[in-house]
């Protein structure tokens, strides 16, 4: 897999989708659902994020270890596999969309060798291996309710790693603001490096989302807990981001070098 650059990445995983979407229509199940975004759609975004020699990330990793940290279905696991690489999943059931069902029956149907291990984010945790070359954690970290644990375990077991999260720059919506005991007034917080902790129906009506940081405190955060940022973009609504609406989406994607190991 040496000097495959991130556009042949993406390249293939358009493939893979394809193939595993199709392998989920055939499997059917009646008992659940299948994780409703497209994981395989983030190399897309890692095409955009990375540049200069990250673009051949790849050649850090060399035969090392991946993991795979709040998996859904497993479809970036399965396709690191695909190309040769040894991965592992960390997922949680009670947090899984569909409790990891999605997971274990398309491991069982590929045929897969993918390690899974529940780990609880929020506790103190241990990975399947002690050691990995590249974690992806996409999407996770503003649903946890620790993310400075999470990110300062995962710089001592992790040499690389891919994170995503989403971050705001204002704390409401201008048609929002005002509305209830919070958000008297909308305030910018892009340049203070502070979080948001959303109420339990305030985003997506979903309760799993916690705490929405500035790409300030996001930038301090992923500092103090042990990485250096070898690159960083944003995606979606990068203007006048909120935490609770659509419209306002805005995430922040990062390729990152531990200092810890």
């Amino acid at each position: 897999m040496k000097n495959m650059d991130i556009a042949e990445l993406y390249s293939r995983s358009i493939a893979f989708s394809t193939r595993i979407d199709a392998t989920k229509q055939e499997l059917a199940p009646a008992e659940f659902g299948w994780y409703p975004y497209g994981t395989l759609n983030n190399f897309g975004l890692l095409n955009s994020l990375l540049t200069g020699p990250n673009r051949n990330f790849i050649d850090h990793i060399g035969k090392g270890l991946i993991v795979d940290i709040g998996a859904a279905d497993g479809d970036t696991a399965f396709f690191m596999e695909s190309l040769g690489f040894t991965t592992h999943v960390a997922d949680f059931p009670p947090t899984n969309f569909n409790s990891c069902r999605g997971l274990r029956l398309l491991k069982e149907k590929l045929g897969s060798s993918v390690v899974i291990k529940e780990v609880d984010l929020d506790k103190a945790f241990e990975l399947p291996a002690a050691r990995y070359e590249l974690a992806f954690f996409l999407g996770i970290l503003y649903h946890l309710k620790n993310p400075f644990l999470a990110l300062e375990t995962l710089s001592s077991q992790a040499r690389y790693a891919f994170v995503s999260t989403r971050v705001i720059r204002f704390n409401a919506t201008s048609a929002n603001a005002g509305e209830g005991g919070f958000n008297r007034e909308r305030v910018d917080l892009d340049s203070v490096p502070v979080a948001y902790l959303v109420g339990e129906d305030e985003c997506n009506h979903d309760a799993t989302n916690f705490w929405m940081f500035t790409n300030a405190a996001l930038r301090r955060l992923l500092h103090r807990t042990g990485w250096d940022i070898l690159d960083y973009a944003n995606f979606g609504n990068t203007e006048d981001s909120d935490p609770a609406t659509a419209a306002g989406d805005e995430r922040a994607f990062c390729f990152l070098r531990s200092r810890r190991i």
